[in-house]
């Protein structure tokens, strides 16, 4: 059964923009975009006046076992592995009903994104596309340990990868520095080495795989850099030389600039842990300093929002957006982080990520056109994941 919707403006995802036209889907693929599609007859046409039409987002930073509450490393410690799973299929809805139709989960305990993500690709359960890591990989009592596999020096984090790609994990999550929500250490402090986390590169390209390190301290990044890092997350401490770095790797950052707003902003709530509050009102401007400089040089950025972190809820990924915004990426740019340049990090972007013939048929449809008002990213109609409807506002 073929659809046709038409008299819209579609954003590619890839920088173009199309005026009064139209797309053409069949099944769960793409079959027409711009000209061709507003030519071409379909079983099913429907009128999309005044309407915009994306690719489907990835938010490529999330916890799903986490939801967004003030102590969320409280919340890991007492769930179950069953109430962890509802918790990961309750957040992944919200995803989806946000416009998200893919995400990259950066830390799981007992690797239940992993499971969550095949049960998704099943069908037992309707949430977007998951690519997982798994728990993450950290040195004994580093940053995240409450969910995560703990390995010190080049032997034990080869084994500890291995095993990690084992239970099936898309990418490989690194800790490089300290962080903000794990008491007693300094996010600015570097934990694993450049030797340890590139023994981990090595065994993630063996197998295909991609990596993600979160990184805020300057060496910290550096170090993840040079090991050959596929994504930098949080970048908090960029100097001019890191930047420069970054860009001869290639090395993608995932700015997830919601994560320390929103602790910041309610560091007055008395219910977020206190060491946390003191660590991310020290980054916060550092932060947003930081991200202005990479874009500015011309860094590639994509799209990640950290939610699970305190009051950083699944299903608020336009506050990502916005604070990009207010960091200088123009709204063509931000809809490329959060499609086509995020699904190019994931090595998926041949098969989605934007809106072109071929291709899957993830795409949502917004009320509003974002050039127009920013805030349209806010005014999702309808969402779109393999060319069925899975959210309807």
């Amino acid at each position: 059964m073929s659809l046709k919707i038409e008299n819209v403006t579609i954003y590619t995802g890839r920088g173009d923009k199309l005026v009064e036209s139209a797309i053409v889907i069949e099944d769960n693929k793409i079959i027409a975009v711009g000209e061709e599609a507003v030519e071409r007859n379909a079983e099913n046409t429907m009128d999309g006046h005044g309407k915009t039409i994306l690719p489907g987002f990835f938010d490529m930073h999330i916890h799903l076992g986490m939801d967004g509450i003030a102590d969320p490393f409280a919340q890991i410690a007492t769930d179950s592995q069953a109430t962890s799973a509802y918790r990961h299929q309750a957040n992944g809805k919200k995803q989806l009903e946000s416009g998200v139709t893919s995400v990259r989960n950066l830390g799981s305990k007992w690797h239940i994104d992993l499971a969550y993500r095949d049960a998704v690709a099943a069908g037992l359960v309707t949430g977007p596309t998951v690519y997982g890591s798994g728990q993450p990989i950290v040195m004994t009592g580093g940053h995240g340990y409450p969910l995560a596999s703990e390995a010190d020096g080049e032997d034990e984090i080869r084994k500890v990868a291995r095993q990690t790609l084992k239970q099936g994990a898309d990418v490989l999550k690194l800790m490089a520095t300290g962080g903000v929500m794990t008491p007693g250490v300094d996010p600015g402090s570097p934990q694993l080495s450049e030797n340890e986390m590139k023994t981990a590169v090595e065994e993630a390209l063996h197998a295909g795989k991609t990596t993600a390190s979160h990184a805020q301290g300057t060496i910290g990044i550096q170090n993840a850099v040079r090991a050959g890092i596929t994504t930098i997350e949080h970048g908090i401490f960029l100097d001019d030389e890191t930047i420069e770095l970054m860009i001869k790797h290639g090395t993608v950052l995932v700015p997830t600039l919601a994560a320390p707003y929103y602790i910041v902003k309610n560091a007055d709530s008395g219910a977020i842990p206190p060491h946390a509050v003191k660590k991310a009102t020290h980054c916060y401007e550092a932060h947003k300093e930081s991200f202005r400089k990479a874009v500015e040089a011309g860094v590639k950025i994509a799209a990640g929002t950290d939610a699970g972190t305190p009051f950083n809820l699944h299903g608020d990924f336009a506050k990502e957006l916005e604070l990009m915004h207010e960091g200088g990426m123009t709204v063509r740019a931000i809809i490329s982080a959060a499609t086509y340049d995020a699904a190019s990090v994931l090595n998926v972007q041949n098969e989605t990520g934007s809106l072109e013939k071929g291709k899957i048929a993830d795409f949502i449809i917004l009320s509003e056109d974002p050039e127009v008002s920013f805030a349209a990213f806010r005014a999702v109609d309808t969402v779109y994941k393999r060319g069925e409807i899975v959210y309807v506002n």
